[in-house]
């Protein structure tokens, strides 16, 4: 099977708000014949080491039984996981710093962990600081996901389109076998023009990849409240948003609406980054319905 993506990556601290990113994870390098890649985080410094031995210690047995209960699950499934563990101050950095090292171009990872006095984020402080400055494309999992078998639905912005974005959406649904939506919302009468533009635009060239692609035109004053009544009512199990690259350094906060649209839906998230992205050089066949 020919997948855009060829070097899988799961961040999971092995929790159970992490379930979800780790069946998805799996569930991808099972079907794509792919090994996986897995970075387990650890809070941890110098200092806390040579202070605490002893939780140091108990920390690492942790982990190590962690890694074993991955590897229980993966050994079913004819997939080759290789783990590395990442010790910092930092979570999301080194989580960042492990796909830099290991040239992933798909990163997994959970929606959010504890809530606790945090409840009010609609995506956990470390995954929202790993979307904003992964150097890769970033699949956001809720605890129950799984692998989606409906439909793929990719945004397309009108006043910034990314035809990488909707080239690797198409192949993602191609090599699924799923049809593909694609979608652009007009929050006002003066934004249908260029809306429909971009939509037409958009669509010609995801038909190039996928035969199984069509547009729709959608209307809201809220982006993010469009693509989620959309996702919805069109049955989507993966939505693909596009990231767009980083501006001035020290940016570490994921957009608005992509924050809203990860937070409050059901599916799967892919956030699409065009580095290091490889998109198959292959056409769709032609549809003989």
């Amino acid at each position: 099977m020919t997948h855009p993506f060829e070097r899988l990556l799961l961040a999971t601290e092995h929790t159970d708000f992490d379930t979800g990113a780790e069946a998805l994870a799996l569930a991808l390098a099972q079907r794509c014949g792919l090994p996986l890649a897995v970075v387990l985080p650890m809070l941890s410094n110098a200092e806390f080491e040579m202070l605490a031995p002893a939780l140091a210690l108990k920390a690492d047995a942790e982990t190590a039984a962690r890694i074993q209960a991955l590897q229980a699950q993966a050994l079913p499934l004819g997939v080759a996981l290789s783990p590395r563990v990442r010790r910092g101050a930092n979570l999301a950095a080194e989580i960042n710093a492990e796909a830099r090292s290991a040239n992933a171009d798909l990163l997994v990872i959970r929606r959010r962990g504890k809530r606790g006095f945090l409840s009010r984020l609609l995506v956990g402080e470390m995954v929202s600081q790993v979307v904003a400055a992964a150097p890769c494309s970033v699949l956001v999992a809720p605890r129950g996901a799984l692998m989606w078998t409906q439909r793929v639905m990719v945004a397309v912005d009108p006043q910034a389109p990314d035809a990488a974005c909707v080239a690797a959406a198409a192949a993602v649904a191609a090599a699924c076998q799923v049809p593909l939506l694609v979608v652009c919302v007009a929050t006002s009468e003066a934004e249908h023009p260029p809306a429909e533009r971009a939509l037409a635009s958009a669509v010609q060239q995801a038909q190039r990849w996928h035969a199984h692609s069509s547009g729709e035109l959608l209307s809201g004053r809220a982006v993010d409240q469009a693509l989620l009544a959309a996702a919805q009512q069109r049955g989507v199990d993966l939505l693909v948003l596009s990231r767009h690259q980083p501006g001035a350094v020290g940016r570490s906060r994921m957009g608005s609406t992509t924050e809203a649209v990860i937070g409050h839906g059901s599916a799967p998230v892919l956030v699409h980054v065009h580095v290091h992205v490889h998109v198959p050089l292959q056409r769709a066949p032609e549809s003989t319905a």
